[in-house]
């Protein structure tokens, strides 16, 4: 066969296979996770029952401790004895008021008012169990009532649990009910220390308020001897009735001088028009004036009388004219003296109207003057009424609390005394084991998943074509453990009956290829050591063989050489005498190993192996071997560690790229294949090595399936030999 033209090299250039190389795998579904498992079931068994057996051993070398638990209940308010104000408010009104008192009982205080109640002996026997003295054990007794208590509130209720472990049921019971005492015992001391202290502190304010009443006190009285007052309220109404008397007299004396204006005004009139008092009424109804009026009248009666019976002359005559005249003079001295006393009576009731007002105003400014005295007084009273009240407030308060003091409230209740536990409570072997158990596999779950989602080592199809960038043309399963040497020649001996009908399937994608048909020389190698390069190269050249082409395997790794050892045939002679001797091929090939097959070793390892791979009798080789065989194949060392197989590529007519299935890892797989596509020789693809049927369905659903295996025949064919 002659060397592929430029062509077919085209045709092998796996373009469509690179577009997704620095993609990202797909999201992970619960099916990868499953896998994950069952690929590290190992890892789960193991974690599961190291920690488990350890929980079992942790269980039973721990002390058994026995728990004792008292209960009490948080009373909403203490009871009510006096109706007596507390000094501190211990009432509960909420959540905050009930972990307040849980804190209380949690206390350091308590703890140590529990260890001062304990007996000598108590004392010992609590700590008998931590007498070793160990790093982590307490060294004084409140160290370990505190280690050992716990405080369980019962949900939407005021209860509480106290629980004590020891060893020791009976001493536990007696913890429990020490702290449950010690709790009650501590609040009720603590409200007698708080209200001693409030009428201490009440006491010091009753003395200084007292000092202050004392002043207030000396200060009013100074103020009402300044001010001339000996009843600021029996003055005030000695004042007022004045002020009334004042008011009253004003009134008559101004209703009479109305009274008199009127009468003087009248007569005045009377006078200036020359007419009659006695015609005033005020002044006829005068009985004087009435009187000499009426003896006028009569007198006047008479003399007309004795006129017509006497002459002017007549005695008796001039008598009673002289007698009228008399009276008519008395009468009008009469009426002068009521005009003058009705004039002195006006003038009199304007001199009573001037000084009631004079004295009702005199009366007024001493009201008012009084009425600012009495602003300064009662501010000075009412501020010693309110310090007088306040200081009766002082000691009554002083005096209730006092009382309240000296009578004992709790603000708990014991529901239950601690017993003796007749079982112990720690350790629980059921529940630590079923912890153990659920670590344990969560540790093993959590391992497995961990180190399988951060594997990156080429398991998928997906991490072939797509990362690395080579198509799959061949997927080939794990073998059972056997020698190198039948490993080497299962397609003919079937002792892996599914490994031999891989290779048979491998053969036909080779055949259905375009252009594999004309590569004569084919490279196989791989990224590192034991991926089964050499396993993959020898099953192949069989396989070609056994379907009638003349082939040949090369063993061209002149490091490690392995394939003699497959073959069971000498390494004395090979490649290295033809390259270094010019030794002939006829002496070097192992002829007709198997019908068509031949082989030519490595013969030896060599010192500078680049050195002889690069010398012009090697391409002369494999020019010659081209002429005698229809398939050659060249074993090749592993591309990552050294560069041989990049030497041969340039003599070759393609190339395969074994990958161990869960191996090597993906960066690596992608450098070597990148290196195998860059020089510019066709890659047939990639032959995936060891697969582990137990996740094949899941990893190359596409490609292989375990339900295969049921098309496998497993009659041993019958293997020609060599004529």
């Amino acid at each position: 066969m002659t060397k592929p033209t430029q062509e077919a090299e085209r045709e092998f250039t796996p373009r469509e296979y690179t577009d997704g190389r620095d993609g990202l795998e797909d999201a992970r579904t619960w099916r990868d996770y499953v896998v994950i498992l069952r690929e590290r079931k190992w890892w789960v068994v193991i974690a599961f029952l190291v920690v488990f057996l350890a929980t079992l051993v942790f269980t039973l070398s721990r002390t058994k401790l026995y728990t004792a638990v008292a209960s009490i209940e948080i009373l909403p308010r203490e009871a009510v004895v006096m109706k007596v104000q507390e000094v501190r408010d211990s009432d509960l009104r909420g959540p905050e008021d009930l972990n307040t008192q849980i804190k209380i009982l949690e206390s350091m205080a308590i703890v140590q008012k529990v260890a001062e109640h304990l007996a000598p002996e108590d004392i010992r026997t609590l700590m008998t169990p931590y007498a070793s003295g160990g790093a982590g054990d307490p060294l004084v007794p409140e160290e370990v009532l505190a280690r050992n208590r716990r405080i369980y509130p019962v949900r939407q209720t005021r209860l509480l649990q106290v629980a004590y472990s020891h060893p020791d049921g009976q001493l536990a019971a007696r913890v429990a009910n020490l702290f449950v005492e010690e709790f009650m015992h501590y609040n009720t001391r603590w409200r007698v220390d708080e209200s001693m202290k409030a009428v201490e502190d009440l006491k010091i304010r009753a003395d200084q308020q007292g000092k202050k009443v004392q002043e207030l006190s000396n200060n009013l009285q100074t103020y009402k001897e300044r001010q001339s007052m000996i009843s600021l309220d029996q003055r005030k109404d000695i004042i007022t009735e004045r002020l009334k008397a004042m008011n009253g007299l004003l009134t008559q004396a101004d209703s009479r001088l109305r009274e008199a204006d009127l009468r003087w005004t009248q007569v005045q009139a009377c006078r200036a028009a020359k007419g009659n008092l006695a015609n005033l009424t005020f002044i006829a109804s005068v009985p004087l004036i009435q009187n000499l009026l009426q003896q006028v009248a009569t007198q006047t009666v008479t003399v007309s009388e004795l006129r017509q019976r006497y002459r002017a002359q007549h005695p008796k005559m001039r008598e009673a004219v002289q007698s009228l005249a008399q009276t008519q003079d008395e009468l009008a001295r009469a009426l002068d003296n009521a005009a003058a006393s009705i004039r002195n009576e006006y003038e009199t009731s304007l001199q009573a109207v001037a000084h009631a007002k004079t004295d009702l105003t005199n009366q007024e400014t001493e009201a008012l003057k009084m009425g600012r005295l009495s602003i300064d007084y009662e501010a000075l009273h009412n501020e010693l009424m309110v310090n007088e009240q306040l200081l009766e407030n002082i000691v009554t308060r002083m005096r209730e609390t006092s009382m309240s003091a000296s009578i004992e409230s709790y603000n708990a209740r014991i529901v239950d005394r601690a017993q003796r536990p007749l079982e112990y409570s720690s350790p629980n072997l059921v529940l630590n084991l079923g912890l153990g158990a659920v670590i344990g596999l969560a540790l093993g779950l959590s391992l497995a998943i961990f180190t399988g989602v951060n594997d990156d080592r080429v398991k998928s199809s997906h991490q072939i074509e797509s990362v690395i960038g080579l198509p799959l043309i061949g997927i080939i399963p794990v073998i059972p453990k056997m020698d190198r040497r039948e490993s080497s020649q299962i397609v003919l001996s079937r002792a892996a009956p599914l490994a031999a009908e891989a290779f048979l399937t491998l053969h036909s994608n080779l055949r259905l290829r375009n252009g594999a048909d004309r590569m004569q020389v084919i490279i196989v190698t791989s990224t590192t050591p034991s991926e089964g390069k050499s396993f993959v190269s020898s099953n192949l050249a069989l396989t070609f063989a056994a379907h009638g082409e003349r082939t040949i395997i090369v063993d061209c790794d002149l490091r490690k050489p392995i394939l003699h050892r497959s073959f069971g045939v000498p390494n004395a002679k090979g490649v290295i005498d033809y390259c270094t001797k010019g030794t002939a091929l006829d002496e070097l090939i192992v002829r007709n190993h198997r019908v068509h097959f031949d082989i030519l070793p490595a013969g030896g390892r060599a010192a500078t192996p680049t050195h002889i791979l690069n010398h012009e009798n090697f391409a002369r080789m494999i020019s010659e071997l081209r002429q005698r065989y229809d398939r050659i194949f060249i074993d090749t060392p592993p591309l990552a560690p050294v560069s041989d197989a990049m030497i041969i590529l340039p003599r070759v007519d393609g190339s395969l790229f074994t990958v161990r299935f869960n191996q090597v890892r993906t960066k690596a797989a992608e450098f070597a294949a990148r290196r195998l596509l860059e020089s510019g020789v066709p890659c047939l693809g990639a032959v995936l090595n060891g697969l582990d049927l137990a996740v094949s369905d899941h990893y190359y659903a596409g490609y292989y399936d375990k339900s295969y295996q049921d098309y496998v025949i497993y009659d041993k064919p019958v293997v020609p030999t060599p004529s």
